[in-house]
């Protein structure tokens, strides 16, 4: 799944996300998600979430365990 749904999110899911520094390079993160950031229901580049560690960015894919 990708993260450019907001229903598809929650708090505690497992993610991978691109920090705004990263957005050339397309490096990703993993972490956990704490807050969700965009109140909108949709977005095309991504919700914007941030992760337990305090790491703000753009969910590009759910992991799935």
């Amino acid at each position: 799944m990708d993260g450019k749904t907001r229903s598809n999110l929650h708090p505690g899911l497992l993610v991978d996300i691109i920090l705004k520094k990263d957005q050339r390079t397309g490096n990703r993160t993993r972490g956990i998600i704490k807050d969700l950031l965009t109140k909108s229901p949709t977005h095309p580049h991504g919700i914007k979430v941030r992760l337990e560690d305090g790491q703000v960015g753009r969910v590009i894919e759910i992991i799935e365990e």
